[in-house]
């Protein structure tokens, strides 16, 4: 896919997620997404391929990816699969979720489990690096998807996947590395760093380059193709340059970058 496309398309469920506003389902096939973060749960519902319906809530249930409070999970996606459903007019029975890469079958599939338990009768199951590529469709290049508790590294050449590896590493060891220099509890971290981007970014430093070092590990042999930044973690202004100078390599960064994996999570769904 294009950049200025890619960025349309993002830029697109952006304004959708602010609004609050439904966009028009028209006649076209409904798509849903459903990202078990971390920090909290993404759903997103296509239509005809647009965004026309975004919504998240704060979670908790997962660590590291792993489903960790199963009934919490349950009611978060229920209540966000309602909100969806009531503002959209439509019943949605069919979905898709994902999974940080090289996780145990049986946690992945707990994904799955959540999913159906909150009404959904058909689930499908695809890894976040694979949603992320979903929506940047990149042809030679590495998509790295920054999630709150795990760094996912896929490599692609000529479209296609040649190395896909994962490795512990994200926003929530961020917000840890404020937390503790600004000597505030964890749970104020995030606003901070969103609301004061510039002082947050000189503290996060080592810990962006830890998640480089992940990078580094993952990509041996790879080192000449560019990278192209997803998730949350990493929107704060000159993220993606810490990165590109430490690892003297081209980096790629897109606007509203924690939507990219929720968007081609939709877009890989039944």
């Amino acid at each position: 896919m294009l950049v200025d496309t890619v960025h349309r398309l993002l830029d697109d469920a952006a304004e959708v997620a602010e609004g609050g506003v439904p966009g028009d389902v028209g006649a076209g096939p409904l798509q849903v997404g459903v990202d078990l973060g971390t920090a909290g749960c993404v759903v997103v519902v296509l239509a005809g391929g647009r965004p026309v319906w975004v919504d998240s809530r704060p979670s908790g249930a997962l660590a590291d990816g792993v489903v960790v409070d199963f009934a919490r999970a349950v009611a978060t996606v229920r209540g966000l699969r309602d909100a969806a459903q009531d503002a959209l007019g439509v019943s949605l029975s069919a979905a898709a979720t994902a999974y940080p890469p090289c996780i145990p079958v049986a946690d992945a599939r707990a994904c799955t489990f959540v999913c159906e338990a909150a009404g959904f009768d058909e689930v499908a199951l695809v890894d976040e690096v694979a949603a992320a590529q979903r929506t940047l469709d990149v042809r030679h290049g590495v998509v790295v998807d920054v999630g709150g508790g795990s760094t996912g590294v896929g490599v692609y050449r000529d479209g296609e996947l040649v190395r896909l590896d994962d490795r512990a590493g994200g926003g929530h060891h961020l917000d840890l590395v404020l937390a503790g220099a600004l000597r505030v509890p964890l749970e104020e971290a995030e606003p901070y760093k969103r609301a004061n981007p510039r002082e947050a970014l000189p503290v996060l430093v080592p810990g962006l380059q830890r998640i480089a070092e992940n990078v580094r590990a993952l990509t041996v042999g790879h080192e000449d193709l560019p990278l192209h930044l997803a998730g949350g973690a990493l929107m704060i202004p000159g993220a993606g340059d810490v990165l590109a100078g430490y690892l003297e390599r081209t980096v790629v960064t897109y606007p509203h970058a924690l939507l990219i994996t929720p968007v081609g999570i939709a877009r890989s769904a039944p």
